[in-house]
């Protein structure tokens, strides 16, 4: 029912952008019951789109945490990933590594370019962490800006539309950290706390201020 298909989409994306959750948290989050939510959970098992692990985190019966697997990560946007690196693989065996290079940094460099274009109008690191993530969104990474609980500004971003292009050659990513910290200027820094090409779920940056002399 179209119904249900929007609720499972909606279930999809709790799981990607939140990550694993039970199926209890995933009824409330979404406002359907328990029963009709563990029904969506059961077929998209049997679909392989989710898998789960028991944790026994009390006394009593474990629970069950639900996250998505390879394949229903694939069900987001991959911005032909899969035809980006074949391209990526045709320029090195072409050009060598040294075109390869010059073909990334050239992108970076246009990528920075874009970001502080779309960045100077704003003043405060807040303002421009939320930009950024806005602009992140739009490219397909499911970003969200926030602060941690020391206050320090982040950046979260819950899909990589480039993934199978930055498996296979991580140069792609390289000095994504560096585009980052060059856009949003010398007063703050930039630290990357989680990356999915190390096996993370999302990749999580931190940005804090850096202290006036």
């Amino acid at each position: 029912m179209p119904m249900q298909d929007r609720t499972t989409n909606r279930m999809l994306y709790s799981l990607k952008v939140s990550g694993p959750q039970t199926a209890a948290a995933l009824a409330d989050r979404l406002g359907v019951t328990a029963v009709a939510i563990r029904q969506m959970l059961a077929r998209l098992h049997e679909d392989n789109l989710v898998d789960f692990e028991d944790s026994r985190e009390t006394v009593g019966r474990p629970k069950r945490f639900w996250h998505l697997t390879d394949a229903g990560n694939g069900q987001f946007p991959d911005n032909h990933a899969g035809l980006t690196a074949d391209i990526l693989a045709s320029v090195s065996a072409v050009f060598g590594e040294d075109g390869l290079d010059r073909l990334i940094s050239h992108r970076e460099k246009s990528t920075l370019a874009q970001y502080r274009e779309a960045l100077e109008p704003t003043s405060s690191i807040e303002a421009k962490v939320n930009r950024l993530a806005e602009i992140r969104s739009e490219e397909g990474y499911m970003a969200e800006a926030g602060r941690d609980e020391s206050g320090a500004f982040t950046l979260i971003e819950n899909h990589c539309p480039i993934c199978v292009a930055a498996r296979s050659c991580q140069k792609l990513c390289r000095s994504e950290l560096e585009v980052f910290q060059a856009a949003l200027g010398p007063d703050v820094e930039v630290t990357r706390l989680e990356h999915i090409l190390k096996g993370a779920r999302r990749c999580a940056y931190s940005i804090t201020e850096k202290a006036r002399i």
